[in-house]
């Protein structure tokens, strides 16, 4: 019983924080930026600590490479979040683009039917959202990572109250 309560709370937390990305996109883009530099600094962190773990000079400074850089990503997204909103707009407008021409000359290599036209539609899809985001640079910035952030917000809730209420029924 206290699981169900506790998703349903988890569920109805991330709507709302999703609606508060989308009415304030410009504290969800910070929120965004924010996340993202803990998750580099801590990742980057455990990388130096594996780093001395390994065993060979070749692996070693490879690892040693990955966590400087992650923690050096993390302290310039920490110190300065309003340049790393404009940085990560950048690095999603490209990935987006990048991704959606890659999934969109992929689909044509596939076999007709209805996973082909799926692969095209999603790459073509990506391709243009990437033209977007980059098209309005910097206006873009602001609103891009906060906008994207309710979204998967509100996905997540809807997502963990689905699985209460199928817990719920199950029981």
């Amino acid at each position: 019983m206290k699981n169900k309560v506790v998703a349903i709370i988890l569920g109805v937390l991330s709507i709302a924080a999703g609606i508060f990305c989308l009415i304030n996109p410009l504290a969800g883009s910070l929120a965004s930026t924010l996340i993202a530099g803990w998750s580099f600094l801590i990742l980057g962190a455990i990388q130096l600590f594996v780093a001395f773990r390994e065993t060979g000079w070749g692996s070693r400074i490879w690892a040693l490479l990955l966590g400087i850089l992650g923690v050096l990503a993390g302290i310039s997204l920490l110190s300065n979040p309003l340049e790393g909103v404009l940085t990560l707009t950048v690095i999603l407008g490209v990935l987006f683009l990048v991704t959606g021409i890659m999934k969109f000359v992929a689909g044509f290599a596939l076999p007709s039917g209805n996973l082909k036209l799926m692969v095209i539609i999603s790459g073509a899809i990506s391709a243009l959202l990437g033209l977007m985001i980059l098209s309005d640079f910097p206006g873009s910035a602001v609103v891009t990572l906060g906008v994207l952030l309710g979204v998967e917000l509100i996905a997540d809730g809807v997502a963990v109250l689905g699985l209460a209420n199928a817990e719920r029924s199950r029981a």
